[in-house]
């Protein structure tokens, strides 16, 4: 019977001629087969998938060294592109779209050996936080089936959750990768902004997403960040920052951290009881076990859900412009009429309602007579926010918060609602204003059963010190 716990256990199990690629994939098709009722995964590459492992065992030599992600079977979310396989960020405007060519993250899981098993269930065009704004249906939580999965990933969460694939990649523009992460008590990852190149992502808002891992452990979400992170010409956005050997960084020594969390943060009225009294002990264990742990102001964090969804409902509006049903896509089959009515009507058609609902309060904001009222002055908060973060890393190595205000919730619980929906993302939208990478860490068990984790965040290009600090916070733990 197959199992994986690592990627380097997985790597000395096939050179031990323990298990083979073609068993690692059999097992995963069995598993998705088996969990079909989870959605996770919009389309599966079967045969596809057993070719590329079959050519690997049949050219694997015995002591052969392995590439990074050699035989690794990964899935990708609905929005990364695959060349010669379908994308659609599981919207119908894009219903049976083939992409032409590779994400470069993509192209970097190919080259290190990797096996794509599928695309992932997504709420559209990644507009969403429980994954039930999908033209595929809602994703259900493998923990309780009766709850979200959470978003906008949540197909890709799941999949690592029940143990579908053994590493997904999201996006995550505020929150979607750590928010399903949380829910589904895995380890969700969103890198600096432009530590990975975003081309072959398909764009909701362009100065925020970022292409995000989802992993079991520590070690597999730090080999998989140096394997796809880097420069890129065709990503003007990509850094050119050197990509460090996180998987070093990890077990380098023990240092003890010096580490902040806001007050209001934990002092929040929507933060929900069980998850402010654990993340309370989780605070005490830490101060205990050496760390400096400190509490700060932070009288901003009730500006920025309403900034994260002015600045980026207008970044949405424009990028999604461009599908107008006539040069790819879904296109309306009225007939009779003009150009203007053409776009009319395929949009209403294809679109679904919150991405409609985030479009026309993008168009608002940038709108004469309102932009300077909306859009300029998110622009100024979100300035002010990157200065007093700036600030704060100048005293700590780390800030820590609760990952979102509650455990998963039930499957439409809060669609009639999207305030409340947009109130889910208030401890999550803040690194992607700023541009920090951040990490959800799998900690606690809620009194319903549900788990729930914990949101690090650290400088600039310092995934080195988020990886480390994680892997000593799951150890304590």
């Amino acid at each position: 019977m197959f199992r994986f716990t690592t990627i380097k256990d997985y790597h000395t199990a096939l050179q031990n001629g323990q298990t083979t690629c073609v068993e690692a994939v059999r097992f995963y098709i069995d598993n998705i087969h088996s969990n079909a009722h989870l959605n996770a995964f919009v389309e599966v590459f079967e045969d596809e998938a057993l070719a590329l492992a079959i050519q690997l065992d049949n050219t694997r030599k015995n002591n052969q060294s392995l590439a990074p992600l050699y035989g690794v079977v990964v899935g990708i979310k609905d929005v990364i592109c695959y060349k010669g396989h379908r994308v659609s960020a599981s919207s119908k405007i894009l219903n049976n779209f083939t992409s032409v060519y590779n994400a470069t993250a993509t192209q970097h899981l190919l080259d290190a050996g990797a096996i794509i098993i599928g695309r992932q269930n997504c709420d559209e065009f990644a507009m969403g936080s429980s994954n039930e704004n999908s033209t595929y249906g809602p994703v259900k939580n493998a923990a309780d089936n009766n709850r979200v999965s959470g978003g906008s990933s949540g197909g890709s969460a799941v999949a690592v959750q029940a143990n579908l694939c053994m590493i997904s990649l999201g996006s995550d523009t505020g929150g979607s990768v750590r928010q399903p992460a949380d829910f589904c008590g895995i380890i969700g990852l969103k890198p600096t902004y432009g530590r990975i190149s975003r081309y072959g992502l398909i764009a909701y808002a362009s100065s925020f997403d970022q292409i995000g891992i989802f992993a079991s452990n520590i070690a597999d979400a730090a080999l998989v960040l140096q394997t796809i992170a880097g420069k890129d010409q065709f990503d003007s956005t990509a850094s050119h920052q050197p990509v460090i050997n996180y998987s070093e960084a990890v077990n380098q020594a023990n240092k003890k951290f010096r580490i902040a969390y806001f007050k209001e943060s934990i002092e929040h009225p929507g933060l929900d009881p069980v998850i402010k009294q654990q993340t309370e002990a989780k605070i005490q264990s830490m101060k205990d076990s050496g760390y400096v742990v400190e509490p700060v102001d932070f009288s901003l964090l009730a500006y920025v859900v309403p900034t994260y969804y002015v600045l980026t409902t207008a970044e949405a509006s424009s990028n999604l412009s461009r599908f107008d049903g006539v040069r790819f896509g879904h296109r309306t089959e009225q007939k009779n009429i003009d150009l203007t009515q053409l776009y009319k009507a395929s949009r209403s058609e294809g679109f679904g309602e919150e991405v409609k609902r985030r479009i026309l309060l993008g168009t608002f904001v940038l709108s004469e007579g309102y932009f300077d009222a909306y859009f300029t002055k998110a622009q100024q908060v979100r300035q002010l926010l990157k200065t007093t973060t700036d600030q704060l890393f100048t005293q700590y190595d780390a800030i820590i918060s609760p990952t979102v205000p509650s455990p998963a919730f039930k499957i439409g619980e809060k669609s009639n609602d999207p305030i409340e929906m947009f109130l889910a993302d208030i401890y999550t939208v803040y690194p992607n204003l700023v541009g920090i990478p951040a990490i959800s860490i799998p900690l606690f068990t809620h009194t319903n059963g549900m788990p729930f984790g914990l949101q690090i965040m650290t400088k600039h290009f310092d995934e080195a010190t988020l990886l480390q600090l994680s892997q000593q916070l799951i150890t304590l733990n």
